[in-house]
């Protein structure tokens, strides 16, 4: 057993990191020095300019406190890691970290998700493409001082002075060539006492750091053998579904539960703030159940909102530009976006077991804190007695930013007083689930005497949902940041993380939202998919409008020689301006976010422009340190994937305030078949400290697609999804 002491010692001298014991026999170690020596460089707060950096900051009291590893009597090295993994691999990145400052093999370490941690204050969400860029440090040297202290243990032992001791594979090596394996030095490390320096590796001794890795926890998934949240085993939580309203927030008005009452295997029936809820022995039974009951429902909140006057309220939002159209030379262009699913694999499900004193809830969650927080409030317990488990998510794309399943079940248990196992249908999923925000998009281009003068974007969009926790932070920060302490959560965030890559002249990008009270949250790549994609849409317009060549002319006006390695990258490698037969087309796209930057070049088959197949990519991606070239070019094959769903087919119709859409088969994200066979993915050298990349590969991928399409069909698209149509039978409502 250990425990945790919850003092930290402060006063440390800058770039000193101070190891403390916890308990003995196993060794566990903290770094709770100094924020400055665990999280990277960063600028004064006048010049951030990304998301990421705002996210950093915030967590900046908090760093040292963020990697806690265990070494144990076996030599197996455990770091309990406050970050969610839905799939985008960081625990393998972590894992590969602690492995190399620790010259232990990778096997040997184990990755647990943290329960929610409340003294982390701000620094325990997964999203904004920031979990390696805020782990890098503190993980690092949380494994430094724990080897440090298993060699101090190892000199103590065999009186050798710890210059004459290494280590190498998960032992310390004496003088001699004798190993001591850590198994056997972690409860003398663990009676040490004192002060212990030690750095981190410089990057240029990584030896595992940076090299190609499979997911530590492949085989597990691929077997069966991992454990998401419905397959844990809670005593007594009961299979539970929940009767939805007919369209979005809608109430339960009145109720006739009697036939389903009556259903085999039915335990309990309860109104709930979402809807009615059905406990049974089996989900099947739950399903059958739910369907028989009569329900009467108030109305919601857009009951009488369909896709059209959606897009006319936000065409009507999206502010005027600033320069007249008739002084200069000009492209002028408008792109609709419809709203997008997030459709993760595992629909929204959770566990709870709120008793009179106490809850303990587990589920997906990549904002537990908040969770933690909210569900305390709502059931009406101090957050001390709700304890909240973090379990291995599949897949989010920012859906799991939200806790709407935590909360719903601990508003059920604490209804029907019993334990439940919530899971949404996927017709829940979809319908009630949230949503990428609808957008419309107005952007003109000004030139004259081959120059770019003018660029300007007005957004509209439905409200982006930041209760999450992200709002909490950007309000803590406000008074640091550049674009203004005034600007609301979804301003910020567009300025943090939209910016236009290429000299071309005023640039100016403003975001107007339109208040709906519809489901809407975060997703992959926040509003850089729609709004850089556009912008890349354009890009290929101004260019055909002066005369040149698409890829010539963004390296001519990107603004860093970094930029231009990466597109010259995917242009020579895709061999770009090749000749191709009639209907098919490259395309070529550009995208720079959260430190790190990408190009995209696709190769389209558009003969039938009703049913356009991707056929061929080359990606570049520059993210400044790699931990994981593998993971990273799973990331980037997964935006590809998100960026030829949704500008090809993928989307959501919304009829009388409510999605259409209640299925993989009726919302058409892309199938193996739809997936290019030939996909290159190059990852830059090495250098500088760790970028983004979890949302970096949506925004480039949308604009090659497009623009692919456009050269192939002739005809440039405008809204998106390109081929939308409603062609299958919605389920009841």
């Amino acid at each position: 057993m250990t425990t945790r002491d919850s003092e930290v010692p402060v006063g440390l001298a800058r770039r000193r990191f101070l190891t403390f014991l916890v308990a003995a026999p196993v060794l566990t170690i903290a770094v709770p020095g100094t924020a400055e020596a665990v999280i990277p460089t960063l600028p004064q707060p006048a010049e951030i300019m990304d998301l990421g950096e705002i996210l950093i900051l915030a967590g900046t009291p908090t760093a040292g406190a963020l990697a806690v590893l265990e070494v144990g009597a076996d030599g197996v090295v455990t770091l309990e890691l406050p970050r969610a993994e839905v799939g985008q691999g960081i625990t393998t990145a972590a894992a590969m970290l602690v492995a190399e400052e620790l010259d232990l093999p990778l096997d040997r370490v184990r990755v647990r998700l943290a329960d929610a941690r409340p003294e982390l204050l701000f620094n325990q969400l997964t999203g904004g493409s920031n979990t390696i860029r805020s782990v890098y440090g503190p993980v690092r040297s949380a494994a430094a001082a724990a080897r440090s202290r298993l060699l101090a243990a190892a000199s103590k032992e065999h009186d050798v002075p710890v210059q004459r001791l290494s280590t190498r594979d998960g032992a310390v090596i004496l003088p001699d060539g004798r190993p001591i394996a850590y198994g056997l030095l972690t409860s003398a490390a663990a009676q040490l006492t004192g002060v212990f320096a030690a750095q981190p590796k410089p990057e240029s001794e990584h030896t595992l750091v940076g090299t190609p890795q499979s997911r530590i926890d492949a085989r597990a998934m691929v077997t069966g053998q991992f454990k998401y949240t419905l397959d844990h085993d809670v005593p007594g939580a009961m299979p539970t579904v929940v009767r939805r309203p007919p369209t979005i927030n809608g109430s339960v008005r009145s109720v006739d539960d009697s036939v389903a009452r009556a259903m085999p295997g039915v335990l309990a029936i309860g109104v709930v703030p979402t809807g009615v809820a059905v406990v049974a022995e089996t989900f099947g039974q739950a399903i059958a159940a739910k369907d028989a009951l009569k329900v009467t429902w108030n109305a919601g909140t857009v009951d009488t909102l369909s896709d059209v006057d959606i897009k006319a309220e936000l065409r009507a939002a999206a502010l005027p530009f600033v320069v007249p159209p008739l002084l200069t030379q000009h492209v002028d262009a408008e792109f609709d976006f419809a709203f997008v699913s997030h459709a993760p694999m595992e629909t929204n499900s959770a566990i709870a077991d709120v008793r009179a004193d106490r809850a303990e809830i587990w589920a997906g969650l990549k904002s537990p804190i908040v969770a933690r927080q909210t569900i305390a409030a709502a059931i009406g317990l101090p957050e001390s007695a709700v304890k909240v488990h973090v379990m291995q998510g599949g897949g989010s794309f920012g859906r799991r930013l939200f806790f709407d399943a935590a909360l719903e079940a601990a508003q059920i248990s604490k209804t029907l007083r019993r334990p439940v196992k919530l899971m949404w249908t996927r017709v829940d999923d979809m319908r009630h689930g949230r949503a990428r925000a609808a957008s419309h998009h107005k952007l003109r281009a000004t030139f004259g005497l081959g120059n770019v003068l003018t660029f300007e974007h007005r957004v509209a969009s439905v409200e982006t949902d930041f209760r999450h926790g992200l709002g909490e932070i950007l309000t803590a920060t406000a008074a640091s940041l550049p674009v203004g302490g005034n600007l609301s959560f979804a301003q910020t965030v567009f300025l943090t993380t939209v910016k236009v890559p290429y000299n071309f002249g005023v640039v100016t990008s403003l975001l107007n939202e339109v208040p709906l009270k519809m489901h809407t949250s975060s997703w992959r790549s926040v509003y850089s998919a729609n709004t850089r994609g556009a912008e890349e849409i354009l890009v290929d317009e101004l260019a055909r409008k002066m005369g040149k060549d698409p890829v010539a002319f963004r390296r001519e006006h990107l603004k860093t020689s970094r930029q231009r390695a990466v597109l010259d990258k995917v242009a020579s490698v895709g061999q770009w301006g090749r000749s191709m037969p009639r209907g098919f087309a490259q395309g070529v796209g550009f995208h720079d976010e959260y430190k790190s930057c990408t190009a995209c070049l696709v190769e389209i088959d558009a003969r039938n422009p009703k049913a356009p197949r991707v056929v061929k990519a080359v990606i570049a991606v520059d993210v400044g340190r790699p931990v994981n070239p593998r993971g990273l070019q799973a990331q980037l094959l997964g935006g590809l994937t998100d960026a030829i769903s949704t500008t090809l087919r993928a989307g959501l119709h919304i009829d009388k305030g409510l999605p259409l859409e209640g299925s993989y088969s009726q919302f058409h994200y892309a199938r193996q078949s739809d997936a290019p066979l030939d996909v290159q993915i190059i990852v830059m050298p090495a250098n500088g400290e760790p970028g983004g990349a979890g949302e970096l590969g949506v925004p480039a991928a949308v604009g090659a697609i497009a623009n692919a399409y456009a050269r192939a069909t002739g005809v440039v698209p405008r809204s998106f999804p390109i081929n939308f149509p409603v062609d299958f039978e919605p389920f009841p409502r």
